[in-house]
C-alpha cells in the first residue's frame, strides 16, 4: 500500500517513517525550500522539501496543483506549519499529473454555479465543504443502521426491478426485462410488507428508489436513497412513529458525535432533536391551517405551502424542527394503508423536518378482505396486485412502517439550499451524466 496513515491520524512527535498519499492542494517556494500542502479525504498537511535533498527536490519542483502523489517521510516534532502536521519527505512519488487550469476552483476563492459543479462533480468533491456533506451523510446512515441493528431489525435487500407499481403505476420508469415490461421501484413498500407476512417481524432496507417526476425543484431527485423500515405486531401507527423518531435522533446523534470538524466547516450547529416529536392530526390540521390563513378543502392533501406553515406553527408552539402529521384523508392515500374504522381518515403519517416532508408511513392493512376491498375502492385492477394480495390469505400480523429519504434528511440537518448537494451524482430530469 502507498499509505500507512490518513492525514488526520498524524500527530507531531510520532516516531518512525509514515506514508501518506493524496493530491497537491497548494505549493509555495521560499528561498531554498518548497512547501507542498498535501490533502486527502481526511485533512491537509505540509510537506517541506529543502534543496539539499536533491532527488526529492527534483520531483517536488515539478509538482503542480492537484497532482496525485505519495510521500514517505518523518513528522517534525516542532512543526512550523500553520495547517496540520509538517513532514520532512524521504521520497515523493508522482502518481498522476493534473492538467491546469482545473475546470473549476475547488479552493472556494472563486465560486462556481451548482450546474458547473455537478458537471465536474469528481473535481468539485475535492473541495472540503463538498466532501464534508457526504461524510456527514455517511455518519447519519451509520447511526441509523446501528440503532436498527440494536433493536433487532434485520437488514434485507428487496428488488429494485418490479413487475407492477405499488401505487397503480404512476411516476414509474419503465425498463425492458427480457422482452417484458418492468419498472424501477418507487419504494420497496409492498415487498417489505410481504416480509412481514413471512414472519421476519422487523426489517429495514437501505437502498435506491426512483420517481419519474418531471420536477425541477431543489427538493426533488429522480433517484434517491431511503431507509425503509417495517415492523410487526404493532398496536397502531403510534408504534411506528416511536421507532421513526428514535431512528432520526440516533442518526443525528451519530453526526453530532463524529462529525464535529465537518459541521464546523459547513457552519452548522446541530442538536439532537428532543423526543417525543409533536403530532398534528387531521381534521384538526385543517383548522390550524385556516387560522394561519391557508384554506384546504376538506378531504384534500397538504401542499408545499401548508407544510411550511405547519412547520412554522410547530416551531412557535412546540419549539421543534421535526413533527408528524397523522390521520390523513383516506381518499388521498394508497390502497395498502389501514383505514380507521368508521371514519374517512387513514392511519397514515408523514414526518416533516425543516418544513420539508421526509417520509410517509403508518399502519398497513393486513386483513386480506380489506386489502381486496381497498384495491377496488381505489379503482385499481385486482389482477395487477394479485401477486401481493394473495399472500395475505394465509395470515399476516398487524404491521406498519415508513421510508425516510436519506438525501432529504441530509439536506434538512445541514440546511442545504439544494438536495443535489446531498448526492454524489444526482439524477434529475435534465441530468443523467456524469
Amino acid at each position: 500500500m502507498l499509505r500507512s496513515h490518513y492525514i488526520e491520524d498524524l500527530k507531531p512527535g510520532m516516531g518512525g517513517e509514515v506514508q501518506i498519499a493524496g493530491w497537491v492542494d497548494r505549493v509555495k517556494d521560499v528561498g531554498k525550500f518548497r512547501f507542498i500542502w498535501l490533502r486527502d479525504r481526511s485533512g491537509i498537511c505540509q510537506v517541506t522539501v529543502h534543496k539539499d535533498q536533491e532527488e526529492v527536490y527534483g520531483v517536488a519542483s515539478k509538482l503542480g496543483l492537484h497532482d496525485f502523489i505519495a510521500v514517505s517521510g518523518v513528522i517534525l516534532e516542532k512543526p512550523i506549519a500553520k495547517v496540520g502536521v509538517e513532514i520532512k519527505p524521504m521520497s515523493i512519488i508522482l502518481l498522476s499529473r493534473s492538467e491546469y487550469p482545473l475546470p473549476l476552483d475547488v479552493s472556494g476563492l472563486v465560486e462556481s454555479g451548482l450546474a458547473t459543479r455537478l458537471d465536474w462533480r469528481p473535481i468539485d468533491l475535492r473541495n472540503p465543504r463538498s466532501m464534508a456533506v457526504l461524510k456527514v451523510q455517511a455518519s447519519l446512515a451509520r447511526g441509523m443502521q446501528r440503532y436498527l441493528d440494536s433493536k433487532g431489525f434485520i437488514q434485507v435487500f428487496t428488488p429494485c426491478i418490479i413487475g407492477a407499481g405499488s401505487e397503480g403505476g404512476a411516476e414509474l420508469f419503465e425498463v425492458d426485462y427480457f422482452g417484458r415490461r418492468a419498472y424501477l421501484r418507487q419504494d420497496p413498500q409492498l415487498h417489505r410488507q410481504l416480509l412481514m407476512v413471512a414472519g421476519l417481524d422487523r426489517i429495514y432496507d437501505l437502498g435506491p428508489s426512483w420517481r419519474a417526476e418531471p420536477s425541477h425543484t431543489p427538493r426533488h431527485l429522480c433517484e434517491y436513497r431511503s431507509c425503509a423500515v417495517e415492523l410487526s405486531f404493532i398496536e397502531d401507527e403510534g408504534d411506528v412513529m416511536n421507532v421513526e423518531e428514535e431512528l432520526v435522533a440516533a442518526g443525528i446523534k451519530e453526526v453530532v458525535e463524529t462529525c464535529g470538524s465537518e459541521l464546523k466547516l459547513l457552519d452548522v450547529e446541530l442538536e439532537i432533536p428532543k423526543r417525543p416529536f409533536p403530532v398534528l392530526e387531521f381534521p384538526k390540521v385543517y383548522e390550524i391551517l385556516e387560522d394561519l390563513g391557508k384554506r384546504i378543502p376538506w378531504g384534500e392533501d397538504l401542499d408545499r405551502e401548508a407544510e411550511k406553515l405547519l412547520a412554522e406553527y410547530v416551531k412557535e408552539n412546540y419549539d421543534h424542527d421535526f413533527f408528524f402529521v397523522n390521520k390523513f384523508p383516506y381518499r388521498v392515500k394508497p390502497f395498502y394503508v389501514m383505514r380507521e374504522d368508521g371514519t374517512e381518515w387513514a392511519r397514515s403519517t408523514d414526518l416533516i423536518g425543516g418544513g420539508l416532508e421526509l417520509s410517509s408511513g403508518g399502519q398497513r392493512e393486513h386483513r386480506y378482505e380489506r386489502i381486496v376491498q381497498q384495491i377496488r375502492e381505489k379503482g385499481l385492477n385486482l389482477e395487477d396486485f394479485g401477486w401481493f394480495a394473495e399472500h395475505f390469505r394465509y395470515g399476516a400480523p398487524p404491521h406498519g412502517g415508513f421510508a425516510i429519504g436519506i438525501e432529504r434528511l441530509t439536506m434538512v440537518i445541514l440546511g442545504l439550499e439544494n438536495i443535489r448537494e446531498a448526492a454524489p451524482f444526482p439524477r434529475t430530469p435534465e441530468r443523467l451524466l456524469p
